[in-house]
C-alpha cells in the first residue's frame, strides 16, 4: 500500500507513531535531580538519568530515535589559564521518532557545548538530546526556564546604571588616595582563587571551570552587554553567579552567563 512521508495509508490516516509516542509519555514519568554541578552547587539531571529514564518505555512501545546533525558551528571564546583554547560547538540536531509501522515525526533542536579538548561536539549533541526528550515527551523538570524570564531587554536599567557610573567619576577623581586603599582588599581577594586553581589535583576541566575567567572572557561579556544593553546588576544577580564584580567571574559563570546572552535580542536601535 502507497504510504506518504509521515508512514500514513490510504485506508489508514492515523500513523502508529502518535500511539507510541503517547504510550512512552504515560510510562516514563519524572526524571529525579540527582546530579550536582560540584563548582556551583545546583542540582541537575545528566543524560544517562535520561536514558535510563526512556529506554523501557521506548522497548515497551516500539520507538526508535534516530538523531541527523544539519549544521555544526565551531569556534574559539578564549583560553584557560594554561593557554588551551576553549572551543565552543553549536549543532542543529534534527530528531527522527520512528515506529514500528514506519510511521514518524521530527523535532529540530539546537544543542551547545564548551570544552578544552575533543568533547564540544559530543556535548552539544547530549544536550540536544536531552531537551528534544524533555519537550516531545513532556518529561517534568524544574530547569525549563520559560523564555519571558531569560530575555534580558533591560535598555532601560542600562542607562540608570550608566547615569550612576557618571555620579559616581567626580568622587572618584577627587579621593584618589581613598579609593587606592579601598582597591587593595579586592586584589587580595583576587589572589585566593588564582591559589585555590592550582591545589587541586582531580581532572583539568574541574579546575578550569573553577578558575578566573580570562581577559577574553571579560571582553567577550562586555561586549554582549554593549549589544542587549544589559548592566552588570542583572548579570550579578542571578542565582548561578557568585562573583561580586564582572572582572571577577570563574569560567562556570563565563559559560553559564554566555548561553544566556545567545538567548538575549539586541537593544533597540542597536541593529538599526
Amino acid at each position: 500500500m502507497m504510504q506518504d512521508e509521515k508512514g500514513r495509508t490510504a485506508g489508514n490516516n492515523v500513523p502508529m507513531i502518535y500511539k507510541a509516542l503517547a504510550g512512552v509519555i504515560a510510562d516514563v514519568g519524572s526524571v529525579a535531580k540527582d546530579k550536582v554541578n560540584r563548582q556551583q552547587g545546583f542540582k541537575f539531571r545528566s543524560i544517562d538519568d535520561v536514558y535510563n529514564a526512556l529506554h523501557p518505555a521506548l522497548a515497551k512501545n516500539k520507538v526508535v530515535i534516530i538523531p541527523r546533525v544539519l549544521e555544526r558551528k565551531c569556534e574559539v571564546v578564549g583560553k584557560t589559564k594554561n593557554g588551551t583554547d576553549m572551543i565552543k560547538v553549536i549543532c542543529k540536531v534534527k530528531f527522527g521518532f520512528y515506529a514500528e509501522d514506519g510511521s514518524n515525526e521530527e523535532a529540530i533542536i539546537y544543542g551547545e557545548g564548551i570544552d578544552t579538548g575533543d568533547k564540544a561536539t559530543n556535548k552539544a549533541m547530549a544536550i540536544a538530546y536531552k531537551y528534544a526528550c524533555f519537550q516531545v515527551f513532556c518529561i517534568p523538570t524544574e530547569d525549563m526556564v520559560d523564555p519571558d524570564a531569560e530575555s534580558l531587554e533591560l535598555q532601560e536599567e542600562g542607562t540608570k546604571g550608566q547615569k550612576a557610573k557618571k555620579a559616581a567619576a567626580p568622587k572618584a577623581a577627587a579621593q584618589p588616595k581613598k579609593q587606592e586603599a579601598k582597591e587593595k582588599p579586592v586584589s587580595e581577594k583576587k589572589a585566593e582563587p588564582e591559589k585555590k586553581a592550582e591545589k587541586p589535583e582531580g581532572s583539568e576541566t574541574e579546575v578550569n571551570v573553577g578558575s578566573p575567567a580570562t581577559k577574553e572572557m571579560i571582553a567577550t561579556v562586555r561586549a554582549e552587554q554593549k549589544r542587549t544593553g544589559v548592566p552588570d546588576k542583572i548579570i550579578l544577580g542571578r542565582k548561578q553567579v557568585n562573583a561580586k564584580t564582572i572582572e571577577e567571574l570563574t569560567i562556570g559563570e563565563f559559560k553559564y552567563i554566555m548561553s544566556i546572552f545567545e538567548k538575549t535580542p539586541d537593544r533597540k536601535g542597536e541593529t538599526e
